[in-house]
């Protein structure tokens, strides 16, 4: 299996547009072995050992991932290859309010996916601290640090059974940054 193989089949496929994400959870063809693909706990993605140049490329591929248990696919309509992701395939690079009253947040990935913070796409906290949201399916990105940094800025203090907690608000939610204590 080659990594333009797959290129050459989701370019035919046209239902990789930008405005419409491929019916990837739909999709369950044969196992077609591992390529020598990576994501970096950076973002960065790399195939036999270089660096992807063209972001383009980089969210066609995104555009078909799939995570299934804890192992990551590239899946077209007609094959699924396994390839590598160091702790999750997204960053959240960027946010920004919304509307006025600062009550809507929405977020940017490192590849230009945005979306609004919200109960579709929760902040969570893991055990060791780190923020994560999730942009779609069952995908994850983790939350850059400098973002993690100007929400502090703007977190409230929030008493809750498990202790004071950080936390900040997004269409009519509460998301939890981190306990105080």
């Amino acid at each position: 299996m080659s990594l333009e193989k797959i290129s050459k089949q989701l370019k035919q496929n046209d239902s990789c547009s930008e405005k419409k994400m491929p019916p990837v959870e739909l999709w369950d063809p044969p196992y077609c072995g591992e390529i020598d693909l990576q994501i970096k706990a950076d973002g960065q993605w790399f195939y036999n050992g270089t660096v992807f140049k063209r972001l383009s490329l980089v969210k066609l591929f995104a555009s078909v991932l799939k995570k299934e248990a804890e192992e990551y696919f590239l899946v077209t309509p007609v094959e699924k290859v396994k390839i590598t992701v160091e702790e999750v395939p997204f960053i959240i690079t960027q946010w920004a309010w919304q509307d006025d009253k600062q009550t809507i947040m929405q977020l940017s990935t490192n590849l230009d996916d945005t979306f609004l913070l919200s109960k579709e796409h929760p902040l969570q906290v893991s055990e060791q601290g780190e923020l994560y949201v999730t942009v779609r399916r069952n995908l994850v990105a983790k939350v850059h640090r400098n973002v993690y940094y100007q929400w502090v800025n703007f977190a409230k203090e929030v008493t809750t059974q498990q202790g004071t907690t950080l936390a900040i608000e997004s269409t009519g939610e509460e998301f939890i940054l981190g306990y105080l204590d």
